[in-house]
């Protein structure tokens, strides 16, 4: 008998893409998960044109953004503060411009806990092929 054990997630739900002064427009996301890259989510925000804006950002910044405002960088994510609603704001920014998005909460709960039965949080390291990494680094 084998067994297949899976090895990553993918999470697609609605978002709100927020456009100020304007209101919100309805979009889909994609979350992926996958235990070779341990520390990082792909997001696939498809936006109606070609395959969609991907970000890769890390799986803590969105564990640590459900419960308070997290990211100094191109990535920030922190919570709503309606309780009525519960929802968490991702904000991304490039040279392009800058979006926020607006997701229910326990979307991305479902995500992470997904995620974090295949790679428990301190176990990613086991996941990591240090020789591929160095080959890559020394390929490019």
């Amino acid at each position: 008998m084998s067994w297949w054990l899976p090895t990553t997630v993918t999470c697609a739900f609605t978002a709100e893409l927020v456009v100020p002064e304007e209101g919100s427009v309805a979009l889909s996301v994609v979350f992926h998960y996958d235990v070779a890259d341990p520390f990082a989510v792909h997001a696939t925000f498809r936006t109606g044109h070609g395959d969609g804006v991907r970000w890769v950002f890390a799986r803590e910044l969105l564990t640590v953004g459900v419960a308070q405002s997290v990211g100094d960088g191109d990535v920030k994510v922190w919570p709503s503060w309606d309780v009525t609603c519960p929802s968490i704001f991702i904000g991304l920014a490039s040279p392009d411009g800058e979006a926020v998005f607006c997701a229910r909460a326990r979307d991305l709960h479902d995500f992470l806990d997904r995620s974090y039965s295949l790679c428990p949080e301190g176990q990613e390291l086991e996941h990591c092929d240090v020789d591929a990494a160095i080959d890559a680094l020394c390929a490019s």
